[in-house]
């Protein structure tokens, strides 16, 4: 397909799709002529991904070409290139070292992690990102005097290990390994706002439930 097909094909306008070209986000079309390139369906899929990451999750086009090249380089395996990709990620806040707190909440976390039977993730240890932001929010709940039990978080990570299997198996269902990174990235940036939608109308639900008239 041309560029205009493209564009029309994806919502995005040309103008947008060469700048992406431009910024490495999108790989080059095929060169047809001195001045036009044919583009494919591999082209549409980025483009979905790109826009998912640019205007979904809020992502610098720097943040967004570091996912897009950690998904594309195939010297790692396929759970390094995933692992990679959803770590350059934005995340929340990082803990606070000089803070008390943070060190009990490292200590809860790693509790946590197994007695949820998560080997890898206790390897990974604060070098992931997700172990971090955990382990910050853990330390404003204790800080700010709000609930964060051990075995209230275990509930919570308990319905997170039944969603990961369920992003998991829609990830499978894509043919080539580039597709299924690309998928996860994209899962990830999308159903963040879904998860967070789904659970306020679920609290809303309830307290209507519990305490509405």
């Amino acid at each position: 397909m041309r560029l205009a097909e493209l564009s029309k094909r994806s919502g995005v306008s040309t103008a947008t799709i060469k700048y992406y070209l431009r910024e490495r986000l999108l790989p080059q079309g095929e060169r047809i002529t001195a001045t036009q390139a044919e583009y494919g369906e591999e082209h549409l899929r980025r483009l979905r991904l790109v826009r998912a990451l640019i205007q979904v999750g809020r992502m610098p086009v720097a943040t967004a070409r570091e996912v897009l090249e950690a998904a594309e380089d195939e010297s790692l395996s396929q759970n390094s290139r995933m692992g990679t990709a959803i770590w350059a990620l934005p995340h929340g806040a990082e803990p606070d070292q000089d803070d008390p707190q943070a060190a009990r909440a490292r200590e809860q976390v790693d509790t946590l992690l197994e007695r949820m039977g998560w080997a890898y993730c206790q390897e990974l240890g604060d070098t992931s990102p997700a172990y971090r932001t955990l382990t910050a929010a853990i330390a404003s709940l204790a800080r700010l005097g709000y609930p964060h039990d051990t075995e209230h978080l275990l509930l919570q990570a308990r319905l997170a290990a039944e969603l990961a299997v369920a992003d998991l198996d829609l990830v499978e269902a894509y043919d080539t390994p580039a597709e299924r990174i690309e998928a996860a990235v994209a899962l990830t940036v999308l159903y963040e706002p879904v998860l967070l939608s789904l659970r306020r109308l679920a609290q809303t639900e309830e307290s209507g439930r519990r305490f509405g008239e």
